[in-house]
């Protein structure tokens, strides 16, 4: 996995964090690969960023991981797990951050720009960018979900 490539997206709704958090990802190292939004006044739905988001994740061979940034962060998610092999968790603190990760695998992170301040939303993406998901107790979960997507995604 290319843990160090971070595609990252916003509505207009959440340009100025998808900004820091961008900012802040490239202090620490990463490459970002910004498909959102870059001013308030651009009308793009969050749709069409998910789409964005997840389909250079899919072409990257799931190499890539991203950050989804709206409003709550809730539509950007619901979007995002349209997506065959894609699984994308809202993370509103550090705790659901590190469980998306460890329990649920999760490749996505979706955040609200209007629920979560800045120095939390930063919090967040430190606590899931570093963990990786090990076979344990929710491996069969995790199967079962990849089973459904597989029987949904004929």
């Amino acid at each position: 996995m290319d843990r160090n490539t971070i595609v990252i997206g916003c509505d207009n709704a959440a340009v100025d964090m998808k900004n820091m958090i961008a900012e802040h990802l490239r202090n620490k190292g990463y490459n970002v690969e910004n498909v959102g939004c870059d001013e308030s006044s651009d009308p793009t739905n969050y749709p069409s960023v998910a789409k964005r988001l997840c389909e250079s994740i899919i072409n990257s061979g799931y190499n890539k991981r991203g950050i989804l940034i709206c409003g709550t962060g809730i539509g950007m998610a619901m979007c995002a797990n349209k997506f065959k092999g894609i699984r994308a968790a809202v993370c509103h603190d550090a705790y659901s951050a590190e469980r998306a990760a460890l329990s649920n695998n999760a490749n996505v992170i979706c955040m609200g720009a209007r629920v979560i301040g800045p120095e939390l939303a930063k919090k967040i993406v430190d606590e899931w960018l570093p963990l990786e998901y090990r076979d344990g107790r929710s491996t069969a979960k995790i199967k079962e979900i990849a089973g459904i997507e597989t029987e949904n995604f004929k």
